[in-house]
């Protein structure tokens, strides 16, 4: 399955290629021990983190070591779902057919066709009582209980288990409605405009997957819209053009496409950290800022993506998640109410074993990569993320004329709980005016996106290539922090295990 769904975003985007268009604050560290070398913290590290793990399994030892999230890992679906609940399909026979359909990506291909890429997963809604609701719902928690918590977090836990607790629907047709706007007009993003044509139905070519799932690229007939409206051609405009979607016999499977002209800049966000405060990296705080807890933006940035949305001219936005499908209906009605409107990565379920669910966020990169080979692209992410880290610098040295720049959020220079080190080894060789290491949003602000600028020279960088964090410290102090934290969140990650 992980191979099927990457050849279908990949093949079927080289198939399609784009034509040339036409002109037109730094914790305070404690008082050291004698330090150590730190090519013998690095080693200490490694085997500490490799002796703790070992008798753990891999499944353990590599979400670890790639700073995912296990609360939102190994998630029931389908017949476990129906197997934990004491349900069969016959009590599900007469419940509404419903659709998750993420925000889609198209791009304009040689044959002078826009062609949609849509995504997204079919399933249905049991009925569950409250009571097994908490009940599920304590399976979760870390650190406390339902009734420890105030009603409108139970709430939240509740909604939240319940987008947990569906059974996905396979063998599926799914049929999308494009809906064009009738006015031609767009929002307050400046690079984005409603498309005046191409409203039509499309059945997706293939049938759901046994998880429910359901992706392909889709071609698009330049139909006249309201007012004689049509599809403006993408080597005629750098705007964005929106087209509504509804998945056909439900309520639920509205998005939007997003047509993506074959040149621009596209901003490919991260969300947990850098767009809303989930501190992945203490189980406890992750979970309840996850479960319980409103999401919240971290600090003013959502200022900042409204400013580049104003500024340029033809700026897409693209937001990417590994969070599995079922938790995504809460992070997308989160960053469409806060941020500026764009298309929508998530993990498909068909990605369900560690080495998928670990590799997931490089195949949605390289598809998008692929799809838009003449954009420029800035990667936002942050250093709790060892995937971020890897994957972003090895996108620049793979595309070097496409990343324009890479922004990463600096957690322990601000998160005084942030106690693990990070490894920059992947930037050594790239151009130091390429990437950015920020502490807060103000440090990105006054930067020139469409003239090509990356960096704030207002304050030094001081990288060095290999394992980083000034909250840890090079000291024997530092390693007892360390292998603290270690141990919480490996009590964290089996209780959630035991719990699942």
């Amino acid at each position: 399955m992980l191979l099927s769904f990457l050849s279908l975003c990949l093949g079927l985007a080289l198939a399609v290629p784009n034509p040339a268009p036409a002109p037109h604050p730094m914790v305070t560290p404690a008082p050291r021990a004698p330090a150590l070398d730190s090519r013998d913290l690095i080693q200490e590290w490694d085997n500490y983190v490799n002796s703790v793990v070992s008798g753990l399994g891999s499944t353990v030892s590599n979400y670890i070591a790639s700073g995912v999230p296990q609360f939102f890992q190994d998630l029931p679906t389908g017949k476990d779902v129906e197997a934990k609940l004491g349900i069969a399909d016959r009590d599900l026979d007469a419940k509404p057919t419903q659709v998750l359909n993420l925000p889609a990506y198209g791009n304009y291909t040689d044959n002078g066709e826009w062609s949609v890429f849509v995504h997204g997963n079919v399933y249905k809604v049991p009925d569950i009582s409250e009571g097994t609701l908490n009940n599920l719902a304590d399976g979760f928690l870390i650190g406390t209980e339902m009734d420890e918590i105030p009603p409108n977090a139970q709430r939240q836990a509740r909604n939240m288990t319940a987008s947990i607790f569906v059974v996905q629907q396979g063998e599926v047709n799914v049929t999308i409605d494009f809906v064009a706007g009738d006015n031609g007009g767009g929002g307050t993003e400046r690079g984005v405009i409603e498309a005046a044509g191409g409203s039509q139905m499309i059945q997706v070519p293939d049938e759901t997957t046994d998880q429910g799932d359901f992706a392909g690229w889709l071609k698009m007939e330049n139909t006249t819209g309201p007012n004689g409206g049509y599809l403006l051609r993408g080597n005629e405009t750098n705007k964005i053009q929106t087209l509504e979607m509804h998945a056909q016999g439900t309520d639920s499977g509205n998005a939007t496409a997003y047509l993506v002209p074959p040149r621009g800049t596209t901003i490919i966000s991260d969300i947990d950290d850098i767009l809303r405060v989930t501190k992945i990296w203490d189980p406890e705080e992750g979970v309840l800022n996850s479960f319980t807890r409103p999401f919240i933006p971290w600090l003013n940035m959502p200022e900042l993506y409204a400013e580049w949305a104003r500024t340029v001219d033809d700026l897409h936005f693209h937001y990417l998640t590994t969070t599995p499908e079922q938790a995504t209906r809460n992070y997308m009605e989160f960053t469409f109410a806060t941020y500026p409107l764009g298309s929508f990565d998530t993990r498909p379920l068909n990605f369900s074993d560690v080495t998928a669910t670990l590799s997931i966020r490089k195949h949605l990169l390289d598809c998008i990569f692929e799809t838009f080979p003449r954009r420029k692209f800035i990667l936002v992410g942050d250093t709790s993320n060892s995937d971020v880290m890897k994957a972003y610098p090895q996108l620049a040295k793979d595309h070097p004329n496409t990343v324009q720049c890479i922004w990463l959020r600096n957690t322990s220079s601000t998160d005084y709980t942030y106690r693990f080190p990070y490894n920059t080894s992947g930037f050594e060789g790239l151009p130091a005016s390429q990437y950015m290491f920020f502490r807060v949003p103000d440090d990105l602000k006054g930067l020139d996106l469409a003239g090509g600028s990356c960096v704030n020279t207002t304050f030094a960088q001081n990288v060095s290539f290999g394992m980083q964090g000034a909250a840890l410290g090079s000291d024997a102090g530092g390693m007892a922090v360390l292998r603290s934290g270690i141990w919480a969140m490996i009590a964290a990650l089996l209780v959630t295990a035991l719990a699942v």
